[in-house]
């Protein structure tokens, strides 16, 4: 069984694991493979976030948040980023999380959700947005510093709440 909730500060160990499981790759995220466990957990949950936290069975396997996608007068679009652990791979956290952060969203007050920086070859991810409604409607050349492939492409997805 998942359930998402609000992340509290003891969930932040479990966290930081998470994190940087999936920054060594350099794969999906566009943070530094050097980033450290104080510098992620602030960013994570930095004041202008939303984060949360999915459980399975209990355990944490994955967090999120969601935040303004600009400032001001783009504050009405919300942006959001994710983490599964990839102990709990194929078991639906990825696609709960997407489902839950939309409704969350919506409950919020914002009018839609802009992902900036879908790395193209993240495959998993990108099927997984776009079965849960998002479309790509943009694509940077180069824009992202894969670890084994080099310079990728990366989409920018969006969907309307």
């Amino acid at each position: 069984m998942i359930h998402v909730r609000k992340s509290n500060s003891t969930d932040a160990n479990e966290i930081w694991e998470i994190l940087k499981a999936i920054i060594s790759e350099g794969d999906s995220f566009a943070y530094s493979p050097n980033s450290t466990k104080d510098e992620m957990l602030e960013y994570w949950f930095s004041k202008n976030k939303h984060t949360y936290t999915a459980l399975l069975d209990g355990k944490i396997a994955g967090t999120f948040f969601i935040q303004d996608n600009q400032p001001g007068l783009g504050s009405h679009v919300a942006n959001a980023g994710y983490a599964t652990s990839p102990k709990a791979y194929g078991q639906g956290i990825g696609k709960q999380m997407g489902l839950f952060s939309l409704d969350e969203a919506r409950r919020l007050g914002y009018k839609a959700m802009q992902f900036n920086i879908v790395v193209k070859t993240n495959e998993r991810a990108v099927k997984l947005w776009q079965n849960i409604g998002f479309t790509i409607i943009g694509e940077t050349p180069e824009a992202f510093q894969h670890q084994k492939f080099g310079l990728v492409n990366t989409y920018i997805m969006y969907q309307k709440l």
